[in-house]
């Protein structure tokens, strides 16, 4: 585009935009600055949340460390049954030799001490060769000690005391048979060993000096020493019948 220049003598006229507006010289004047114009910037704001989810951490358990607890003997009950021989030594003369047999129950009520009820019952058929039978039963009870007590074999000891029946015939002193019994105090002294065949049941044997009494040839009574011997199978409650493998 084409600019016309000015007459000579004239000032040059102010220049033009294209855009047909006149145009300023900056001002000179270094206070006065254009302010920035300013526009607002949306801010998006999200309510917090009704409640907060605070996921618990996973500790490692603590590891307590065991107490000790002393270990105790459990009271064991356990009954026999079994086969008895006495040798009865009779005041009037000779001994007579009984069998029958032998009930007892016992409780432990601890490692080295018992309690037992010993219960027993032998006849001889024709004692003396009289014709006549002879009996005793006897009812004791006392204490039990435990010398040794293995898995296998143990051994035991006892004091019993109680009564004792014995009946059977006599020779009086005319020289006749005579029948009598007296029913008197008795006790047992003696003791034995157990072979265990399984955790519940077992084999005992055992020797009693057994004192009793009966009458003599004047219907005296005195007493008898006597000695018997048992064999009985032993169970225990609560154990298991076979070995656990």
């Amino acid at each position: 585009m084409a600019q016309d220049h000015p007459p000579a003598g004239q000032p040059p006229s102010p220049a033009q935009s294209p855009a047909g507006t006149q145009g300023f010289a900056p001002s000179s004047d270094p206070t006065t600055t254009p302010s920035p114009t300013t526009e607002p910037i949306p801010v998006l704001v999200q309510p917090a949340p009704a409640f907060l989810y605070m996921r618990p951490i996973k500790k490692p358990p603590v590891r307590q460390t065991p107490v000790p607890v002393a270990a105790g003997h459990a009271p064991l009950l356990n009954v026999s049954g079994g086969f008895s021989v006495t040798s009865l030594g009779t005041p009037s003369g000779g001994r007579a030799v009984l069998s029958g047999t032998n009930f007892s129950i016992s409780r432990d009520s601890g490692k080295w001490l018992g309690a037992k009820l010993d219960l027993s019952y032998a006849r001889a058929p024709n004692v003396f060769h009289t014709g006549y039978r002879m009996q005793a039963i006897s009812y004791l009870v006392g204490p039990v000690f435990y010398p040794s007590s293995g898995n296998s074999l143990s051994t035991y000891a006892h004091i019993l005391v109680g009564g004792a029946r014995v009946s059977g015939p006599f020779v009086n002193t005319n020289g006749a048979l005579s029948i009598g019994y007296v029913n008197y105090p008795a006790w047992a002294l003696g003791g034995g060993a157990e072979y265990r065949l399984s955790p519940a049941f077992g084999f005992r044997v055992g020797v009693d000096y057994l004192h009793t009494h009966f009458v003599n040839s004047s219907r005296a009574v005195r007493g008898q020493n006597d000695v018997r011997i048992v064999n009985s199978l032993v169970y225990y409650f609560g154990k298991p019948i076979r070995n656990s493998r």
